[in-house]
């Protein structure tokens, strides 16, 4: 959860992914509920992009960053005119 903040923070997208294996798959729904926390203990600092959806025997989660965080712009020296 902390680098999941982090890269939130950074401006960064976050997949969160759970794996089913085996008779896992016959419980499904505390899949369902630990993306579910995930999402509640990220808060303020992400926005679900994509909810939790099941394909195959993996369920996915897709966060996005929050409206206060920016992506911090790096400088490009190809950007700079040339003195001269």
């Amino acid at each position: 959860m902390r680098n999941a903040i982090r890269f939130l923070g950074e401006g960064d997208k976050v997949k969160a992914t759970v794996q089913f294996r085996g008779r896992e798959m016959a419980r499904t729904d505390l899949g369902y509920n630990l993306l579910s926390r995930v999402t509640k203990d990220v808060g303020e600092n992400g926005v679900v992009e994509s909810p939790a959806e099941m394909a195959g025997n993996r369920m996915h989660l897709i966060i996005g960053p929050g409206k206060q965080q920016s992506r911090p712009k790096k400088p490009t020296s190809a950007a700079e005119p040339a003195a001269g």
